[in-house]
């Protein structure tokens, strides 16, 4: 049993959503989803996310290639997370090529291509008309 984990905000769903989580549940068993919770993602880009944590949670957890969701609520207990529920590999996609690789410790770190031409941050500008 393979055990496959990714991480992510998840917000204004997309199909460069669905495509990472696709291709990350055909790499193993299971498919498990970290989704970052409203803090940290404020923590992270100094602003709320548009759906809140559990709309996104509920999003995530209807899709017939994720088996699990949780909600990461810290950057660093990433580590730990991997740990808890067992990775065998981490997904990431390949914005952040490079800045996973300290867990190849743990697990197999991969990194896969982003969907071209979208992006949530450019949704969410073209929405607000900036």
């Amino acid at each position: 049993m393979r055990t496959v984990i990714t991480f992510g905000t998840f917000d204004v769903f997309h199909v460069g959503h669905i495509n990472l989580l696709q291709r990350a549940s055909a790499l193993g068993d299971t498919l498990i989803v970290g989704v970052s919770t409203d803090e940290l993602n404020y923590n992270k880009k100094q602003r709320y996310p548009i759906y809140n944590q559990e709309s996104r949670a509920k999003i995530i957890n209807s899709l017939r290639y994720v088996n699990f969701c949780f909600f990461e609520e810290s950057l660093e207990k990433k580590a730990d997370y991997l740990i808890y529920y067992g990775a065998d590999v981490l997904v990431m996609g390949d914005d952040w090529k490079g800045k996973f690789d300290q867990f190849s410790e743990i697990c197999e770190v991969i990194y896969l291509p982003r969907t071209p031409s979208i992006s949530t941050t450019e949704i969410i500008e073209v929405i607000g008309g900036n």
